[in-house]
């Protein structure tokens, strides 16, 4: 068992936030304090989904109000350089795209519902980017951590684009998930930090508009307002 006295040690503190979130990461260290980090059922059952849909400001603010939603994280996935910065991924080239990190807990809330959550606060039918944010580090993507999902994903794809909802077929990519690169502290938690700038931004950039036109009554489905 560990001492009370337990401090983890900077470098694994800050891999931690980076792997699972920092609500997690901050549980899982008193856990390891406490020598009870190995029988906590709520850190065993968490599970991580990966989505592109733009803006990731945007993407963590919606995420972080669906219930059972632990923790949301800004980053940069999908390309092929280490040297990740904001700066280079918007200037293309890396092959990145901003996206969100969510860890979630599967009992309350599906995987599958996170996806239907997703498809219906973007526009999957626009292959440039999303709203007046241009280019393919903008474009939307699904990452997936394994074949299940992988199937999940299709799937529901497959359901929407068969509904005829949408005028045009999703040219979303469902693509494996490898490493994920967190963004800039100032990135993170953006809507809760700047709220001002960052609804004043969000409406600027059409987001909320252009989802209602395309999606109806489904627009937002499953984000509450509040």
């Amino acid at each position: 068992m560990q001492s009370s006295s337990y401090k983890p040690l900077p470098a694994v503190k800050q891999w931690l936030v980076g792997a699972i979130g920092r609500p997690q990461a901050f549980a899982l260290m008193g856990a390891l304090a406490l020598g009870t980090a190995f029988h906590s059922p709520a850190l065993a059952a968490s599970e991580t989904a990966i989505f592109a849909g733009g803006c990731f400001w945007c993407v963590e603010s919606d995420f972080e109000k669906v219930k059972g939603v632990t923790s949301a994280v800004s980053g940069y996935t999908g390309g092929h350089t280490k040297d990740v910065t904001y700066k280079k991924v918007t200037a293309g080239g890396t092959g990145h795209r901003e996206a969100v990190k969510i860890t979630f807990d599967p009992d309350v809330v599906s995987y599958g519902t996170l996806v239907d959550i997703f498809w219906r606060s973007v526009n999957p039918t626009d292959a440039g980017g999303q709203f007046c944010d241009r280019g393919e580090s903008y474009s939307t993507a699904i990452y997936t951590t394994s074949k299940k999902q992988t199937n999940i994903a299709q799937q529901s794809k497959e359901r929407i684009d068969a509904s005829g909802i949408l005028k045009q077929p999703i040219v979303t990519p469902i693509k494996t998930a490898g490493a994920f690169y967190n963004a800039e502290d100032y990135h993170q938690d953006y809507h809760n930090k700047s709220p001002l700038k960052y609804k004043f931004y969000r409406y600027r950039c059409g987001r909320d508009q252009e989802v209602r036109a395309l999606w109806g009554n489904e627009a937002h489905a499953g984000i509450p307002t509040n």
